[in-house]
């Protein structure tokens, strides 16, 4: 009986059913090594799948209808899981095997039931939540082919808070990504850009044919990121199907001006709230930066440039940082120019992207799904999901190149827009040909 019992606990393991099918309800073991049979065969045809074309794969489990599956699917499993274990337990008759076999044999069951069940279980919870992130987060429209040979992604930093009007672009920079191999370039706009001209032929081109601010505004700083401000909370109406397409008037107004000084097409955007942005940062545990110069935490400036109410300062060196240390080494002014704080936040940007492993975001997943969907915001469709995390993986095996338009090489005041067009195409000059996804 001992034997008898090691050799269930043993078939069950490696094919859940076939205990039932050798000793118990035989129906129910068919049913069992059935399901198990067809488990196996989905997990083959996706490694299968996987190495013929990961982001078809990507693409196909990022669906909510096959997220909704999966977790459907898994739920299934992890409960056939527990009641085949339990009755291969009653089939085993530990009353009658060796004493000394009894504690041996129900400690392999239940962390084979533990790992089993529970790891099927945890998966049906995981897949739920990224369903809810992914349909928080990313949009359901049209997939977009690429421009030139690229995709031109605009990313915008929201600097919303309690003392602020609503929320505020003040960082703007483009990722551009060669369809073809993946090579980036990070183009970064300051956000005190004068007199930005718009898309020919968009609503804000309209109001202002001679650039934004060329002759005042309608609000108070005539500036590149004031462009989301006035459209947003003042002239709304100018982009009537934003909301429908995953947007918001702000930033389709401020996109038609990146595209006007830039002379490119951007085909989405994505926004990270920087207020909520140190939630994610904590969700993962943190972030190591190392910091050029000594910067003031918290506090203010007097009128004479001078810090007060100081808690704390960020000191020079290698430092890991909370969410609300990193958000303020992103945001700080304080004894540095606008240009300064545009590096700290591409370089808080890069350390985000370095330690987002499948490691530490496995380990924290619910917390970081969940900053996520309050940080960011895009107009990217979750059918391109597939598409982006193959392109990201060419990416991240070459460097990244950058532009930015700062002074001494660009004059925000008085900027020839001719002059930056030319020096974004000789930054994105493109060598091969790129096919659409």
């Amino acid at each position: 009986m001992t034997k008898r019992a090691w050799w269930l606990v043993g078939v069950n393991i490696l094919i859940p059913g076939s205990a039932q099918i050798l000793a118990g309800n035989r129906r129910l073991g068919r049913f069992g090594a059935g399901a198990t049979f067809i488990l196996w065969a989905i997990i083959a045809i996706a490694v299968v799948v996987y190495f013929l074309s990961r982001a078809t794969l990507i693409s196909l489990v990022t669906h909510p209808i096959s997220l909704w599956a999966l977790q459907a699917g898994l739920a299934f499993y992890a409960a056939l899981w527990i009641i085949l274990t339990v009755d291969t337990l009653r089939l085993v008759r530990l009353v009658k095997t060796a004493p000394g076999a009894r504690p041996l044999i129900v400690g392999l069951t239940v962390i084979v039931l533990v790992i089993g069940a529970g790891g099927a279980a945890w998966g049906a919870y995981a897949a739920g939540i990224t369903r809810s992130t992914l349909g928080t987060v990313f949009a359901g429209g049209d997939l977009t082919p690429p421009v030139n040979g690229r995709y031109n992604i605009l990313l915008l930093g929201g600097d919303a808070g309690p003392d602020r009007d609503g929320l505020r672009p003040d960082s703007i920079s483009v990722v551009s990504i060669e369809a073809n191999t993946g090579k980036a370039t990070i183009i970064g706009v300051p956000r005190n850009l004068e007199n930005a001209p718009f898309l020919v032929g968009s609503p804000m081109a309209t109001l202002y044919p001679n650039g934004y601010g060329a002759h005042g505004c309608n609000v108070d700083v005539c500036l590149l990121n004031s462009i989301y401000t006035e459209v947003q909370l003042n002239s709304p109406e100018l982009y009537p199907n934003a909301v429908k397409h995953a947007s918001q008037p702000g930033i389709e107004a401020t996109r038609d001006a990146v595209q006007g000084v830039l002379g490119i097409t951007l085909q989405y955007y994505v926004l990270i709230d920087m207020q909520g942005f140190s939630d994610l940062v904590d969700a993962l545990g943190g972030v190591t930066i190392e910091s050029t110069e000594r910067l003031p935490l918290n506090g203010d400036l007097t009128a004479a440039g001078q810090p007060i109410n100081v808690t704390d300062w960020i000191e020079p060196g290698v430092q890991h940082m909370n969410g609300f240390t990193a958000l303020w080494y992103a945001r700080v002014r304080h004894g540095s120019s606008d240009y300064d704080r545009m590096a700290r936040q591409r370089q808080v940007q890069q350390a985000i992207v370095q330690q987002f492993d499948p490691a530490n975001v496995l380990t924290k997943f619910q917390a970081v799904a969940q900053a996520g969907s309050q940080v960011v915001k895009t107009d990217i469709p979750q059918g391109m999901l597939g598409y982006f995390v193959e392109l990201a993986t060419k990416t991240r095996a070459q460097p990244v190149s950058q532009l930015e338009l700062v002074p001494p090489l660009v004059d925000v005041v008085n900027p020839s827009f001719d002059d930056i067009h030319q020096l974004v195409g000789k930054a994105l000059a493109i060598s091969t040909p790129s096919p659409a996804p």
